[in-house]
């Protein structure tokens, strides 16, 4: 064996433990470029989330100063801080979002009140507890200019006037009408015709979203003692104790 050969034989051993160890050291920058490929979505995910609730605020403050049909796209893009190809990323018209509006705004909180606990007391308590929180949630606060946007808009947009009575007042009505016929079979109420018209019992409650807007700063109106007055009148004065 030639001096050459040997040394080629020794000198094999050496490179490989480098080699080994250049391998192992590359392994754990694989691994972390892995866990950094995976944070981004979640990061994105939360920021298309922002983005979107950005939108939304937006569009309800344009909707709101605007009306409906006044209300541009670039001026929704411009104050939530977005170009306005982005809108288009989330939403594909300015009624998709109002849509998007009321399904944030109102359908949470009237799936909240019309969600019954079964009802052990008088039937009368349940409908001033509706009462109440559609006064203090509603009336006095930018649901309530939804709302008054939909009745003075929705007869020239019958799009977004469905999708507000079939996720928002179908519900509010279907509740209050089994709250009327369970007090009718209780005898709390004596006009049994009522349970036909839930619209009678929530009445005093549009009337006192339309007043806050039109006449408030004329005449304020205490919308839930004008209801409990509505409410003697259906169900009868409660007893003084």
């Amino acid at each position: 064996m030639t001096k050459r050969t040997e040394k080629t034989i020794r000198t094999k051993p050496a490179k490989r433990p480098a080699a080994i160890r250049a391998a192992a050291a590359r392994i754990p920058k694989v691994a972390s470029a892995k866990l950094a490929e995976a944070r981004p979505p979640a990061n994105r995910a939360e920021k298309s989330a922002e983005r979107r609730a950005a939108i939304v605020e937006a569009a309800m403050d344009e909707f709101i100063a605007r009306g409906f049909a006044a209300t541009r796209l670039d001026d929704v893009a411009k104050r939530a801080g977005v170009a306005k190809g982005t809108l288009y990323l989330y939403f594909k018209d300015k009624e998709s979002m109002f849509e998007e509006l009321i399904r944030t705004a109102l359908v949470p909180l009237i799936s909240r009140m019309t969600a019954q606990p079964p009802i052990t007391g008088p039937v009368r308590d349940a409908v001033e507890k509706f009462a109440e929180t559609f006064i203090r949630e509603i009336v006095s606060t930018r649901r309530g200019d939804i709302i008054r946007l939909i009745v003075s808009e929705g007869p020239r947009f019958p799009a977004i006037a469905d999708f507000y009575f079939r996720e928002v007042v179908s519900k509010g009505l279907t509740g209050m009408k089994a709250l009327v016929q369970l007090a009718i079979t209780r005898g709390e109420i004596k006009h049994r015709e009522l349970g036909e018209f839930p619209q009678l019992v929530v009445a005093p409650a549009i009337v006192a979203v339309i007043w806050q807007s039109l006449f408030a700063r004329h005449a304020p109106l205490d919308g839930l003692a004008m209801f409990k007055i509505h409410l003697d009148l259906i169900f009868g004065e409660r007893r003084k104790t």
